[in-house]
């Protein structure tokens, strides 16, 4: 099981937690803060997801002016996620050699 509970930058939400399980599908999403109805609709959207799939569909999008937005913010928390497991399994090899 993966989980990330990711500060967010640049937007009006301040925190995103995410869940997915041994395969990379996403079991639970919340975005705190933000523009309640519509992080609830994308929250509930990408359960079950590939976090591949997720991460292809929401980065880049941008919020008006802003050069991010909620949805590119959770793609940069799927980056993040992945980034702090490859960290760990590669700290986990040198353990081990």
């Amino acid at each position: 099981m993966k989980k990330i509970f990711y500060k967010t930058q640049g937007v009006c939400s301040q925190f995103i937690e995410l869940e997915a399980d041994d395969e990379g599908r996403v079991t639970f999403a919340n975005v705190i803060g933000g523009c309640n109805g519509n992080l609830k609709g994308i929250c509930s959207l990408i359960k079950g997801m590939r976090l591949e799939d997720v991460h292809e569909k929401l980065k880049g999008i941008r919020c008006g002016s802003k050069m991010t937005s909620c949805p590119d913010q959770i793609a940069l928390a799927i980056e993040d996620m992945e980034r702090k497991e490859l960290t760990a399994h590669l700290k986990a090899g040198e353990a081990m050699a």
